[in-house]
């Protein structure tokens, strides 16, 4: 936990013990994990936004894909129909 051994630990919390006192201690370690609680839910929440944006993002990346090759596929259909009917009219002519 960000590099902090346990002698470290003990040391921190009998140097909070002495400079906050033992009445106000247990109330800093609860809203201190609140704090803490809170943000890691805004963290979780915005890698969450950051994710569905991204899934978003090929989404309409693989639609404007798939939308061009479906024009590519109509124009080739669009010219084999001109074709025909020309070669139609060649032969009715």
């Amino acid at each position: 936990m960000f590099g902090i051994g346990m002698p470290e630990m003990i040391v921190i919390l009998v140097i909070a013990l002495i400079v906050i006192g033992p009445q106000k201690l247990p109330e800093l370690a609860k809203s201190l994990g609140k704090g803490l609680a809170e943000f890691k839910k805004a963290a979780d929440d915005f890698r969450q936004g950051v994710e569905d944006e991204a899934k978003a993002s090929e989404e309409k990346e693989r639609s404007g894909t798939a939308l061009e090759v479906a024009k590519e596929e109509a124009g080739d259909v669009k010219e084999k129909i001109y074709e025909k009917k020309k070669e139609d009219s060649h032969i009715k002519g």
